[in-house]
Order: structure tokens, then sequence, then C-alpha cells
């Protein structure tokens, strides 16, 4: 499988040769890179000096220097370090490797880290090779406590003292020379070469590491010893060069452990931004570390100290095969594949990515379509109904007494004692089944259960004979015609009664009631959807409350507005709560701009093609099934998935919207994206979690941003209806979308803010919006017949 998508990319580069052949750049000097084509020079080492690249962006040089040679249509399209080109090197799409460790003559190494951790790049997906430049560590004197006089001398003669302390403790630079003065001070003490002229210990370099790795064979590391001090010109004793090979086997043992560390840090740290208890993972080696033949580091310690450091990660050393020449081939390939897949993702997700010029029509497309919603001449031909609810005003804080509330909106039913006091808001509360059979059989037996349900809950609270006012939170499809009147339009939900759909709801509810002979127990004062009652809900808490917005399995919204601008209702003094019932914005086509492919195949799948269009873009009942689309496309496009079988994402309704606000929670490792997609039997690698995290954000934020446009048309009509310059407003909102989802709020809130700069919008949390509100619509209506 490695050879053979190695293979397309490289054919893929190829392909570019007939316009500009691509070239990969191995730079193994320190660099601040901003991209994987950008990166400037930190500081030379290894000798080199040249003047006026330092601070400059050493793959432009070298670009301009092929352009002034003319030595062919080269395009340099990825530069990297040769740590990076050995990861590279030996990765593949089943085993990849995840950490790179070079230690030569100079040490360094690089891992995968998830982006959302790497504070210095404005990324926020995937993951990003981070090169450490960890021979540099130390050198703000961290490691002055470790540091031998042996160390201080080795520094001393180099040629940038002070600097790159981790590696002079580690590369093969540097290692034999610290031999060498451990060795003059031995000898110094007279331990060693006595009566011997050790004046040649003191030039550098005379010891070599690949001496010292010889030295300290157990075979013939005696015979090695003895060789190189006499053709130093020293005559060692049997114990010279015992005590030489314990040298060398310190200082290399000292060396590995060192590095073992490092490689220990690197590796927790993975664990832990990960959220795993165990990593596997599979670390590419190369440098001298590897042994004179390709064994493993000469110490035989790099993988007993890693696993004391860091017990909980299982490692696996990979060797490199010429890290700088393939691994820059398979970076500059890869990055060429990457860069196509980006412009397909792009181009995919174009539809749904917004502009500001998309979310100011949609907002003023929602203005006119409520202007025509609120005209007795125009709101038959409006797709936002701007029903009147009859509640014409919201709670003050002065309302007090005991209500019932009845709150039906699904197979479960709600009956509620609500207590409004000067200190609060007291509620009892019980929850009844309504049994299939009942949902989907007559009018009358449906209501007879409700009101035997009601009767049960009074005589369980001690209400028997109290004649409360009574709030219902009737949650389908009304024309209201009072407060206490609406006709239900159409069942949804599964309800199906029978000889229900045209009748007044409330009536219903009374004839009920006399069959159960209990008429005179019920005194229904309101009937509210779960919107109103969201607003009221919160209007008690902030009376600047005067929107409620529900976000959830379905939105909608409603509002106060002056009851001179409600054309099918007569009065022109105060005002009237809307209900919205923008769901349907759009059903008569006016965004159908908006709607890509994948909201077609989402919509033609509903119970009702062609209706509650706004509501499809939005809402958590379909967001899921928006993102399946989406990935089939990126599937059957190559992208996602690759060489593997995902049938489960044939099945409707496999990917819940829940899964979206799990897999976009900020700081989320990618092993968690991955887990869930694998509790999908979607075998995805962390690209392929990233590129599907992406989606979600897409589709989430669109959304996000279609429900602020809409709610900017709101607040801003209310403040041109106040004349104010000014508005300050609060939102009551509700939904499990809203609630639940790691980013919406946000993205609403930001969006909102920059469509209607001229409006400071509040939003509040509603707490049981469809049971305390209908309780104080209740409230507000007793108070208002009163006063």
């Amino acid at each position: 499988m490695e050879k053979r998508r190695l293979r397309g990319d490289l054919i893929n580069a190829n392909k570019y040769v007939k316009e500009r052949l691509p070239l990969g750049f191995v730079f193994p000097f320190s660099c601040r890179q901003t991209r994987l084509d950008k990166a400037e020079l930190i500081s030379w080492s290894k000798g080199f000096s040249c003047s006026d690249v330092e601070g400059k962006d050493v793959v432009q040089l070298l670009q301009l220097a092929i352009n002034k040679q003319e030595v062919g249509e080269l395009e340099v399209v990825a530069l990297m370090n040769d740590t990076v080109g050995t990861m590279m090197t030996c990765s593949t799409r089943e085993i990849p490797c995840e950490v790179a460790l070079i230690v030569d003559k100079g040490t360094n190494s690089c891992f995968m880290a998830d982006v959302q951790h790497v504070q210095t790049v404005e990324e926020t997906r995937g993951r990003m090779c981070v090169n450490t430049e960890w021979g540099c560590f130390g050198d703000d004197g961290a490691l002055d406590d470790i540091l031998t006089p042996y160390d201080q001398h080795v520094d001393e003669e180099s040629s940038n003292p002070g600097v790159k302390r981790f590696e002079k403790l580690v590369g093969s630079l540097y290692l034999g020379d610290v031999v060498r003065h451990a060795l003059i001070a031995l000898a110094a003490e007279k331990a060693l070469f006595i009566g011997s002229n050790v004046t040649v210990l003191g030039t550098k370099g005379v010891l070599t590491t690949q001496q010292v790795v010889e030295i300290i064979s157990s075979k013939e590391g005696m015979t090695k010893a003895r060789m190189t001090l006499e053709a130093l010109g020293l005559r060692p004793s049997e114990r010279d060069c015992c005590r030489m090979q314990q040298v060398c086997r310190a200082v290399v043992s000292r060396s590995a452990a060192l590095c073992a560390a490092g490689l220990a840090a690197i590796l927790s740290l993975i664990r832990q931004s990960r959220g795993l208890e165990r990593l596997m993972i599979n670390v590419a080696v190369d440098g001298w570390i590897r042994g004179s033949r390709g064994e493993s580091h000469p110490s035989g310690m790099p993988h007993t100290v890693t696993r004391l450091l860091a017990p909980e990660c299982l490692v696996n050393l990979k060797l490199s095969e010429d890290g700088t020449g393939r691994g820059a081939a398979m970076v500059t390939a890869v990055a060429l594949r990457l860069a196509d897949q980006r412009r397909e993702v792009n181009q995919l997700l174009a539809p749904l990515r917004l502009t500001r010029a998309d979310l100011e029509r949609v907002q003023a497309l929602m203005r006119q379509e409520m202007d025509l919603g609120l005209g007795r001449e125009t709101n038959a031909n409006a797709s936002v109904r701007m029903l009147p609810t009859y509640v014409r005003g919201t709670p003050d804080g002065t309302e007090r007494g005991e209500f019932l509330a009845l709150d039906l909106g699904g197979t479960n039913f709600r009956v509620l004692a609500v207590r409004v006091a000067e200190k609060g808001i007291q509620i009892a509360s019980q929850i009844y089944v309504i049994p299939t059979n009942i949902m989907q059989g007559t009018g009358e037996a449906l209501f007879d259960h409700i009101v035997d349900c009601i009767m049960d809950f009074q005589m369980k609270q001690d209400l028997k004979g109290r004649v409360l006012p009574l709030g219902f939170t009737f949650s389908f499809p009304c024309k209201q015609l009072g407060l206490d009147k609406a006709v239900l339009l159409n069942w949804t939900k599964g309800f199906s009664a029978s000889d229900c759909v045209g009748k007044d709801v409330v009536q219903l509810l009374r004839e009920a009631a006399q069959r159960k002979q209990v008429e005179k127990a019920l005194n229904v004062v309101a009937v509210v959807n779960d919107t109103v009652g969201t607003m009221m809900s919160c209007g008690y808490e902030d009376p600047e409350c005067e929107i409620g917005l529900i976000v959830g399995t379905g939105t909608n919204a409603c509002y106060m507005e002056e009851m001179q601008n409600v054309g099918t209702v007569e009065g022109e003094q105060g005002r009237m709560c809307i209900n919205m019932e923008w769901g349907a914005f759009g059903d008569n086509g006016c965004l159908d701009h908006l709607f890509t492919e994948f909201d077609q195949m989402v919509d033609e799948k509903t119970i009702n093609p062609g209706k509650q269009r706004f509501e499809k873009l939005i809402s958590g009942m379909y967001l899921g099934e928006i993102v399946r689309h989406i990935l089939l496309a990126l599937v059957e496009k190559g992208i996602l998935f690759q060489d593997k079988a995902c049938p489960t994402l044939q099945n409707r309704d496999i990917f819940k919207t829940k899964f979206l606000s799990t897999i976009e929670i900020d700081g989320l490792a990618l092993t968690k994206v991955q887990a869930i997609l694998w509790d999908l039997e979607l075998q995805a690698n962390f690209e392929e979690c990233s590129l599907v995290r992406e989606v979600c954000q897409t589709v989430s934020l669109r959304a996000a941003q279609l429900c602020a446009a809409g709610l900017a048309a709101v607040v801003e009509k209310m403040r041109e209806n106040r004349g104010l310059g000014q508005l300050a407003v609060t939102v009551g909102v509700d939904g499990t979308l809203y609630k639940m989802h790691p980013c919406f709020s946000e993205h609403l809130q930001q969006t909102l803010q920059d469509l209607a700069p001229n409006c400071a919008v509040t939003f509040l949390l509603s707490e049981d919006g469809s049971g305390k509100g209908a309780a104080l619509v209740a409230a507000v209506a007793v108070c208002g017949a009163e006063s």
C-alpha cells in the first residue's frame, strides 16, 4: 500500500513536470518556518557562515538563484530539514512514523503535533510536524546541573561557545573530545598513563566518536583502545586500556540516556495531548545512533531509558534509509498531492462558505418576508407566516399566584404546578406517557387521556377542588385566533389522532373535561408554542427579553412587534408577540441560490420535500445528514477513506448531529475523532479525521451564520420600529444545538454583531420554556385582566 500511494504521489509530480518541475529542498540548519515553502534562516552552523542569508527566506533565495541561472522550469515546493526527511522516509500509510530522531554529528528530533496545541501557527485543524531543534536545549542554563568540567572544556573549544549545549552532550562531533578531556583529568590525577607524556591529548579532535564506539565493543574493545592510544604515541598499560574503555562507555551511555530522556518527553507530550492511556508509536531514527552496521545504538540504552521514563508508551524504532533524499522526494510528492486535494476540498465546500454579501442578502430577504407575512393582503404569499399569538406583554416581575401548565409536544406529556412568588418560581411536575395507540387513535381518546393525567396530577399535588389558571404549550402547527384559541393545522412527530385537524385544541380539551365531568376544574387562559414559552420564561428573568429563539431539532423565532404593523389582527395600540414560523423561510424559492447539491439530497428524502427550507439548513435534525452527503462526495472523489469500504455512510441518519458537537469540541484530540468514526465503522487516519472535522465545522458554521442573518433582520426591524439609534434587547434561547454544540452560540453571536452593529443583543438560556413559559403566559394574562 505504501508503495502504491507513493507511486501515485510521484505520478502526480511527473504530471506537474509539463508545467514546472517540483523541487524538494533539504536544508539542515535552524529555520523559522511559516509555510512548507517559506523558511527564514535563524543561524548558520556546521561551519557555514555565508553573509546576507540569516533572517531571510532561503526558499526564495534558492528560487531566485534558479531563475537567475536559467537551469530549467524548477519550482521549490517544499523545504525540510533532515529530521523531517527521516520521518517521511520511514512512514507508510498503514504504519506511519510520527516521531523522528537524528543523532549524528549534531542531533535533532521532530514529531507530529495536533495543530491546536501549536500556538505559533494560525491553523486550527489537523496535525503538523514540529521541528524541535532540541540541540539548543539547555542554552538557557537548564542543563547546568549535569554539565561536567569536561563538557565545559569541549564547549569552550567549539566554534559556538554557550550554544547547542544539548547537542554537545549527545552529538558525535563532540563525544570523542569529551572522552579526551576525561582522560586528561585522569592522567593529571595519575590514574592513567603514568610515566607517559599526554600532551597529545590536548589537541582537539585526536579522538573521534567512531573510535569511541569501537572501543566500547565487548569483544574487540580492549584491542581497539590499545591501538588508538599507541597511535597517539602513548604507552598504555592493560589497566589504562580498561579504564579508557570504561570512560568511553560512560560518555556514550550518557549520550544515549539523554537522548532517550528527550524522546520520552516527546512521547509523553503526544500521549497526554491526545488523551491516551497508552501510546503505541513508530519512531524513525538515523545517524550514528544506528550503529556502524545498521544495528541499534551501541550503548543499548535508548529503548531501556525510554521505557523507564515513559512506561505508558510502546515504541518501535524504524531505521531510516536516506532520509535526506528519499524523504525529500516524499515530502515534495505529498505536498503536491495535498495541494491538489486542498483545491478539490475547497471547491466542494465553497458553496457552503458564505460571504458577508451572502449573509446580508439573507438578512434582507428575511426582512422582506417578515413584512409580507405581517400584511393583511400579502400574508398568504409569504414564506414566513408571522402568526399572531395574542400574547400582549412579557413578565414584569409583579406576577404572583399559582398556575397549572401543560406541555404537549411528543410522546411524553407533562403537567406542572407553578407558584410565582416574590422570591422566585417554584415548580412541581410529572411526566406522563402517551401510548402509540392513543397518539394514533381518535381525538376524543387523546384529549380524554390528557384530562385523566391532569386529574391524577392534581390529586397527587393536593390540588383537587382548586381551579387554577392554566397555560397550554401545544407544540404543533396552529393558526391562533386568540390567546386561548388555536386551530390545529396538521399533526407532526408521529401523532395522527383523528378529528382534530382544523379544530380548536383548547375547545377539544374543554370538551374532554366535560365528558369527564370536571369542566369546572379547568380554566385554560392561554395556548402557546415552545418559542413563545421560551421568551416568556426568560422574560421573567430579564425584562428586556422580547425575542424567543429555538435552535434544536427544529428552529423558530418569535418577537414583540408593534400592533400597528400587524395587519392580520385588529388594533393599533401596544405590542403583540409574533410567532414567525421562520423554519419555512425560503419555501417560496427565495433561498434557492443558497441550496447546495447536498441540501437538495437531504430535502428530497424528508417527509416534506420543498418545505421548511430554512430549517433544513440550520436545525439539528438535518446537519448530520448534510455532513454525511459531503463525506460521500469526498469518498467518491477518492479524497476520503481511500481503499477502504465504508458502506455505513450509505445509511441515512447514521451520522448524527451530536457527532458534530463532539467532533468540534475545542482541544479534542484527533484520536477521539478517530474513535467516533471507528464506531461508525469508518477506518480513518488522522489526515482524514482532520478533513471530517473541517466538513463538520463548515456545515455548523453556515447554520449559525444563517440563523444570525435571520435574527439580524428581527432586531433591526425592532430597532427601526422604535426609532432608536441603538437597541438593547435580550434573546431567550433554547434548543439542543444551541446549548450543546461547542461553537454554534459563539458563531451566531459574532455574526449577529457584524450584521446588526447598532443592536446590543444579549442571549439568555431558557430553563423549561415549554413548561414555566406557559405558566407565565397565563400569569401575565391573568394579571392583565385584573388590572
